[in-house]
């Protein structure tokens, strides 16, 4: 468990290069055979990755969490990524299509991970965020998913997005989690940029080529900063900056987030003249 301290945007502004990517960038988080994760002070999020091939992958609590089981105290979302992934809670087997979803609340005490056919290896990503209670797991296809259609090619922002743990949609106790999809020639993502001050947010970018790269712009509205993403990287957004990106190409990202708020209504929306 690697583990990133909280930071205020009078001190991040003064970052260079090599220290934002430290602190915000996750660089890798599927690693064959091994479950990585990070615990971000931020709203105490922890973000993690598997990559099962042959073996089953078990989930546990690091020491840094001192519990006796990884969701003691939390609950946790997984989106999978690649080929068909298994996860079992407390001994329920869960099959999970590329980007179908999987909620499971506080107190199961097993999770197991592994691929359906090791050919084709399941890449399953995770947030986890702190619980004050036990909601029912959940499995959902990006299908059954709130489903929003933004954006135009003319603006370069056609995208759906689908909205999956969130006060309409899976409860959870405060972790929000969903997935948008660009359409082919459409790059920009969260344009006009919004702040929500209550809950901090993660991004993935996924489905990207090897020599593509998305522009993370963040920081504050007037001393704003950018990140350079490559394909399954992920990003630790605070709850002050804002969260933006522009691609070489198409992509598509995992956004989740957790914190006091548990709605999308309390964005503040960031005009485009007090951007600097």
């Amino acid at each position: 468990m690697e583990i990133r301290h909280s930071t205020n945007p009078a001190d991040a502004k003064h970052y260079d290069t090599a220290r934002l990517r430290q602190q915000y960038l996750i660089e890798s988080l599927f690693v064959a055979e091994r479950i990585k994760m990070v615990y971000a002070h931020d709203d105490r999020m922890i973000i993690g990755g598997a990559l099962p091939i042959k073996e089953t992958l078990t989930i546990e609590a690091a020491d840094v969490l001192k519990t006796e089981y990884f969701l003691e105290r939390r609950e946790v979302g997984f989106i999978n990524i690649g080929g068909e992934a298994v996860i079992e809670v407390d001994g329920e087997r869960y099959a999970l299509g590329k980007l179908d979803t999987l909620y499971v609340g506080k107190g199961a005490r097993e999770l197991k991970l592994s691929s359906g056919d090791a050919s084709d290896p399941a890449k399953i990503y995770f947030t986890s965020a702190l619980a004050h209670a036990t909601y029912p797991t959940r499995k959902v296809s990006v299908q059954e998913a709130n489903t929003l259609n933004l954006g135009s090619l003319e603006s370069s922002n056609e995208r759906t997005i689908h909205q999956i743990i969130h006060e309409n949609g899976v409860q959870s106790c405060q972790l929000m989690l969903g997935v948008t999809l660009f359409k082919p020639g459409s790059v920009w993502n969260t344009m006009p940029a919004h702040l929500h001050d209550r809950r901090m947010e993660a991004y993935l970018y996924f489905d990207m080529n090897a020599d593509a790269r998305v522009f993370h712009f963040m920081g504050e509205a007037n001393e704003t900063r950018h990140l350079v993403v490559a394909n399954e990287q992920a990003i630790i957004s605070p709850a002050w900056s804002i969260h933006s990106g522009a691609g070489t190409s198409s992509y598509a990202f995992i956004w989740a987030m957790a914190g006091e708020n548990y709605t999308f209504k309390d964005m503040d929306v960031v005009p485009m003249d007090a951007l600097k």
